[in-house]
Parts: C-alpha cells; structure tokens; sequence
C-alpha cells in the first residue's frame, strides 16, 4: 500500500509539474513569507500539544468527512487549542488537495504541515510555495540517500521536517540524519494495521532534545493519555476530530 501510495503521488507530481515547472515553483517558494519556527511551537511542554489534521479520507476507513472548507476547520482547531495544522494534501486515497494547505495557510497563524507521501524535491518546493511549514517525510518509503537529500532541502527553505517512522530501525535512520521532530505512526502503512503500543517500545530510541510525536490510533482522550504516558510531546490527531466536535473534542485530548 504505501508503495502504491508513494507511487501514485509521485506520479501526480510529474504531472503538474509537466504544467508548472520546477522553475516557476521555486520562484512561488521563494516569494513566499518565512516559515513559522515549528519547532518552538511544538517545544516539550508541561501539557500534551496536539496537531490536528484536515483529512477527508484514508485507503483504511473510506471517506470520513466532506471539509468542503478546510481553513474554516482550521481555525476550529486553532481556536480549539491546537499547536499546529496537519493537510493532507494527497489527492487518491485521501482526498486532499494543495488548495486546502494554502486556504489553511491563510486562515490561521500556527504551523502548517503538508502531509504527503514525498519523495521528490519538486513537492517540497510545492509545500514552500504553498505556505506551509513543516513536511511530512516517511522513512519506509524512502532510501537513506533520499530521505537526507529531502530533510536537507526542507531545512534550507526554512521549514521543518517530522519524520515519520514504524520500526526501531526507522527511528535510528531517522536519528542519523538530525531529524529534530521524530513521528511514530501506529498505523503499519504496509497492512494498515494497528498498534498503539508501538509508540511506548520506541520511544526511548529518540534522543532527549528530539520531539516526540504519536500518530494514529487516537478516538479518545484515554488514548492521548496513553501516548503521553508513553513520552508522547505531541500527538497528532485527524479522524477522532473530523468525524466529531472538534473544538469540544480538542478540550477533551488536552486537558489529560
């Protein structure tokens, strides 16, 4: 699946960038406002912080919500409590849309993540350009070389890269690397299955000094409890928002 995934959009990419050039793009990142420091956003703090995502859809679940306004959403979230803004921005599987980062990006004043399945220097000029923040780079779909080319390029357009692992051996590549915001996902992209345990026997993998963030697995504030328990500095959160109140539900994941 996550080969699929990766494959499918890299192919989307080529294709607009077939429309607009590599060129063109650069020139849109280069013009745009300078990242927001997501990093002392998203800073270990005394509470858990959340970053909560605008997701439609996913290969596991089928379609979850229509967001026929996604920076209206986005500002829910902001206002809810949340430190930062996760878009999937994949259009397949997950319904997303560049679009939707650059509306989110207008609407609110925290970081914004493009989540994607990356693996060309061309979409991360494409998240610059469209004000995002912070880029989403998944270890197991990326060979070494390729994953340290694409963290090095995020860094030097100013933006932060959370690095998405599923193993202790992602973790360490992850590490070797200088990644400073370190994902576990509990969703193996490769049979969708779960574990939520995952989180706690990688943890200690990540250094002091990287932030630590869970990814999925996450339909109630037992479970935000659960991760943070485990060492958790942030827990990102998409389907247990968009498919409830997201404000009264962000209150719930934040105050464990």
């Amino acid at each position: 699946m996550l080969s699929d995934l990766l494959a499918g959009a890299v192919a989307d990419a080529e294709q607009r960038r077939a429309e607009r050039p590599l060129s063109i793009v650069e020139a849109a990142a280069a013009s745009q406002s300078p990242a927001i420091d997501a990093l002392s956003v998203l800073a270990p703090a005394d509470r858990v912080k959340i970053i909560a995502e605008v997701k439609r859809a996913s290969p596991s679940r089928g379609t979850l919500a229509s967001i026929t306004d996604p920076a209206a959403l986005a500002v829910s979230y902001e206002f809810g409590g949340a430190s930062a803004i996760s878009v999937l921005t994949e259009g397949r599987k997950f319904l997303g849309t560049l679009a939707d980062l650059e509306q989110v990006r207008a609407a609110v004043n925290i970081p914004v993540l493009r989540k994607d399945f990356i693996g060309l220097p061309y979409q991360v000029f494409e998240a610059r350009a469209a004000g995002a923040d912070m880029v989403l780079l998944i270890v197991a779909a990326l060979d070494q070389a390729t994953l340290v080319s694409l963290h090095d390029l995020v860094r030097q357009l100013g933006m932060t890269a959370l690095v998405e692992t599923h193993s202790a051996e992602e973790v360490d590549r992850a590490v070797s690397i200088g990644a400073s915001l370190v994902g576990v996902n509990a969703r193996d992209l490769s049979t969708f299955q779960l574990d939520q345990n995952l989180f706690g026997r990688l943890a200690d993998r990540i250094p002091s000094g990287v932030v630590r963030v869970a990814e999925s697995a996450v339909k109630t504030a037992a479970d935000v409890a659960h991760y943070r328990s485990d060492g958790a500095d942030i827990v990102l959160v998409g389907e247990a928002l968009v498919t409830s109140d997201p404000i009264r539900t962000l209150s719930e994941f934040l105050a464990v």
